[in-house]
């Protein structure tokens, strides 16, 4: 018997008449016969079975009469049909695009789990376009890859917009998940400064938590999202509403200088530069923002009454321990500012201070 309900998800394409046919079967009745019961004609019932003609309102109450089942299980099977239809319809259309596939990190973007591996080529179209938040390949390129094409960063970055905007389009989903009070430029430097005694924390399971809610807390959504192959940024900082920014890390920073220094330059460009203004971090990047934001992260990291002290510091573990607690900051960003300022080698024991992590992107 065919179940009493009220709702029908099949996932493939069968019209309601096969549902008809079924229950006419089950009767023993012949189209004439239920032509006659339900007072439509041979021919209009030949189109109800046949998908020629749509069950309107008025005929599913008349199914749900003579064949039983209700008349919105009717509708629901109509429904589905068409839309079914529909889609296949537009997966036709869409084999048309699929050379766009090449475009973007699609392989990446599965092992992320950012979208479903298809089968089908047109199905991974559609998937895509449902990640990007685009009905077509063509609005993709005016939302992401023509602006991404054209701005001022590496040759490596222009050369894939696709891995880019990929990269990007994630940043914005993960950031939409994240509760936001309206963005605060006072209270976001006042986060900015209790975040400085987070980077003596070595454990990404506890300061990035941390990290998240506070920033939160002034209008900042602090996301870490892996980067696909052909994205070489490392961090971007972008404005997704009039009091909502995005400020996104990717995992290449192995060592706790390199991720807190970069997160500072991040939230420099938020306090420093407009709101309509995109940065993307790498590490072929300079000009005068980059610039301004390297210093304001210089600077709030190890202020300016301890800067001159740097060239003076005895160079010894115990030393930079016990400058790095007078700072508030972790011993490995002493050793990464020193070596940055040339006062130190890259090649040095001192980088045993550093913080290392491993992190997880499974």
């Amino acid at each position: 018997m065919i179940e009493q309900a009220a709702t029908f998800s099949p996932d493939w394409v069968s019209p309601p008449g096969d549902t008809i046919l079924d229950l006419l079967e089950e009767r023993g009745w012949k189209q004439s016969e239920f032509a006659q019961r339900i007072g439509f004609t041979t021919k209009h019932v030949n189109h109800l079975i046949s998908g020629k003609s749509a069950i309107t309102e008025d005929a599913a109450i008349k199914l749900e009469r003579v064949l039983g089942s209700n008349a919105r299980f009717w509708m629901s099977r109509e429904v589905q049909y068409r839309e079914a239809l529909a889609r296949e319809g537009a997966l036709e259309a869409l084999e048309a695009e699929v050379e766009w596939l090449k475009e973007v990190p699609v392989a990446n973007m599965v092992k992320f789990q950012w979208i479903p591996k298809c089968k089908r080529k047109a199905e991974q179209v559609a998937e895509l376009l449902k990640f990007f938040g685009v009905a077509s390949v063509e609005s993709w390129r005016s939302k992401y890859a023509e602006p991404l094409a054209a701005f001022r960063a590496s040759e490596r970055l222009s050369k894939k917009p696709g891995a880019v905007a990929a990269w990007l389009r994630q940043g914005e989903r993960s950031a939409s998940k994240i509760r936001t009070a309206p963005f605060d430029k006072a209270a976001f430097k006042s986060v900015l400064d209790d975040l400085r005694n987070l980077t003596n924390e070595p454990d990404p399971d506890i300061f990035m938590p941390a990290l998240v809610e506070a920033c939160a807390s002034a209008g900042v959504a602090v996301v870490f999202e892996p980067v696909p192959t052909g994205c070489p940024a490392s961090g971007v900082t972008k404005w997704i509403g009039t009091d909502k920014a995005l400020l996104m890390l990717s995992f290449r920073h192995s060592s706790n200088d390199h991720l807190w220094f970069s997160f500072f330059h991040e939230a420099g460009h938020l306090l420093l530069h407009g709101k309509k203004m995109l940065f993307i971090e790498t590490k072929e990047l300079d000009g005068e923002h980059e610039e301004q934001a390297n210093q304001f992260a210089g600077h709030l990291l190890i202020p300016k009454q301890f800067e001159e002290r740097l060239m003076l510091l005895d160079q010894s573990p115990a030393t930079i321990k016990k400058f790095s607690k007078e700072v508030g900051v972790a011993p490995g960003i002493i050793v990464g500012r020193m070596q940055k300022d040339g006062i130190l080698p890259w090649a040095t024991k001192l980088n045993g201070l550093k913080v290392r992590y491993h992190w997880r992107l499974d």
